[in-house]
């Protein structure tokens, strides 16, 4: 392992020096683009949409109709779209239909708004497409100048899907994460925890106390996973072993690469689980079945850096009602931007062309540049998940807030929350669900989050004035969010519990709280 953590060591030098180049990040994506163009002109949707028309404007390097005729020719796709028309063709086995070749692998995904599940391609070239960024991550660690240099031959703990696929015919789905777990190459096996054999437990829970009964075993010097589980492996291992923190079986613990969602609700309960006097790096990342978007290039960074040069074309459209209606559907022929035309501050929901064969796909997540020479994003929310019933514009990323200000004021762990916008009479109310395990008051804690959120968003306090007639906050176990989400069949992976609850999603968790007494 010593040599490996040598080669690491040098990349991460040259990986430093090299990120001091400047870059133009619309060059880097109209190179993306061009070679996504190019690989599937002879697929069935690279000929429908005339790829090579759209092609033959990048021969004129100062041509900027290139991304004109790729607005006019291809049309914006959402995943019923996309899948109704295309993906379902090569989920059956056909060839060449969005992307070269047979696609043998599918990612179960639901992200947090559905019920059934959503089979999002995983192409050979996606997945070298994962590892890429993976290693560039890891070469991004020469920044975090107080990591001790032997922590790059530790071991790393990645909490993800079982990589004991499901085989359907000509195809195997699972969750991302155990596709790429599986992929993982031979020279980072070593570093690989669970390890093969837990890594194909598909019972959650299972898996769960493998790794915690296992856990004394392994010198880990990096967790990677969604914040939830990993801060309940965490919490089941410090028990089953009765120890104070987990850096007493992982004293070399330094790295918390995380994603899925914001982290800073989880911080206060996480930090509980560690030694204070062992400094952590909190690394956020952004991973999602389509594709390996982003992540956090430097210790002082607010945002996420965008992966530009990675099989990956972003498009911007801005969040707002010209663009989308109500309920967060995207109108006809909205406003599309390439990264060099975004402004900093502004709301996008994003349109991915991938090498997976999603093109001008609508991811359904929406972001915010906070540095645009680094091509920096912070996520903000879902198009569908804000809450927008009377004109309050209330985002997950002002919802995140409220309730990391409402840990840090009341002193409590909130492992989970939700939110389900209602009517009220005539007008409308927000209804709170708050997983904690520790004691509050409930009417302590609605007036708290309320008075945030009427200081940090104007649409908000003014709608509290008027249509918004009422906010009310129920405390619940934080083990019902988790007992819920098994109950859905989604405990585990990338799996998460929605922050907003809308239609038919507030009738099933109302139904869930009777049935067990709340």
């Amino acid at each position: 392992m010593a040599i490996l953590g040598s080669v690491i060591k040098r990349g991460l030098k040259l990986s430093v020096f090299l990120q001091k180049k400047k870059t133009n990040p619309a060059k880097l994506q109209r190179r993306t683009l061009y070679k996504l163009l190019n690989k599937a002109e002879g697929t069935e949707f690279g000929v429908k949409y005339n790829f090579s028309m759209i092609l033959r404007q990048f021969l004129f390097k100062r041509d900027e109709n290139f991304y004109k005729n790729f607005q006019k020719s291809v049309p914006i796709h959402d995943y019923n779209k996309m899948f109704n028309n295309w993906w379902h063709r090569s989920l059956a086995g056909e060839k060449n239909v969005v992307w070269p070749g047979r696609t043998k692998y599918f990612a179960l995904s639901s992200g947090t708004s559905e019920a059934a599940s959503k089979h999002i391609p995983v192409t050979k070239a996606m997945s070298r497409a994962f590892q890429r960024a993976g290693i560039k991550q890891i070469l991004s660690l020469g920044h975090f100048k107080n990591l001790p240099p032997d922590t790059y031959e530790k071991g790393f703990l990645m909490l993800g899907g079982s990589t004991d696929l499901q085989a359907k015919g000509t195809h195997f789905e699972g969750d991302v994460s155990g596709i790429n777990a599986g992929k993982i190459p031979f020279w980072f096996q070593p570093y690989y925890k669970p390890g093969k054999a837990i890594a194909q437990q598909r019972d959650w829970a299972a898996k769960l106390d493998e790794i915690v009964r296992e856990a004394p075993n392994w010198d880990i010097g990096f967790i990677v996973g969604v914040p939830a589980w990993l801060q309940i492996v965490i919490e089941k291992t410090i028990a089953y072993h009765q120890l104070k923190t987990i850096h007493d079986i992982w004293p070399n613990l330094r790295v918390f690469a995380h994603g899925g969602v914001s982290f800073e609700p989880y911080r206060a309960g996480f930090e509980k689980l560690l030694d204070p006097a062992v400094p952590m790096i909190y690394i956020d990342t952004y991973l999602a079945s389509e594709g390996y978007i982003a992540y956090q290039t430097r210790p002082d960074a607010e945002g996420m850096q965008l992966i530009l040069n990675n099989g990956i074309f972003f498009e911007f459209v801005p969040f707002n009602d010209e663009n989308f209606d109500t309920d967060g559907e995207i109108v006809a022929n909205p406003t599309t931007l390439m990264i060099d035309a975004v402004v900093e501050g502004t709301e996008y929901a994003l349109l991915l062309s991938t090498c997976s064969g999603a093109w001008r796909y609508l991811i359904g997540d929406t972001v915010k540049f906070v540095d645009k020479t680094t091509s920096e994003i912070v996520i903000t929310g879902r198009t569908k998940h804000y809450l927008s019933l009377c004109g309050e514009h209330l985002s997950v990323e002002n919802m995140n807030k409220a309730i990391e200000l409402s840990a840090e004021h009341f002193g409590i762990s909130i492992r989970e929350f939700a939110v389900a916008g209602v009517p009220d009479g005539a007008l409308f109310a927000h209804n709170w669900y708050i997983g904690t395990d520790d004691a509050v008051s409930e009417t302590d804690l609605q007036t708290f989050i309320d008075q945030k959120l009427c200081d940090m968003n104007d649409d908000y306090a003014v709608e509290r004035r008027h249509a918004l007639k009422n906010s009310t906050v129920r405390v619940l176990p934080s083990r019902l969010f988790y007992e819920w989400m098994q109950a859905k069949g989604k405990m585990g992976g990338q799996n998460k519990f929605p922050r907003v609850l809308k239609k038919k999603m507030i009738d099933d968790w109302t139904v869930f709280l009777k049935a067990n007494g709340f």
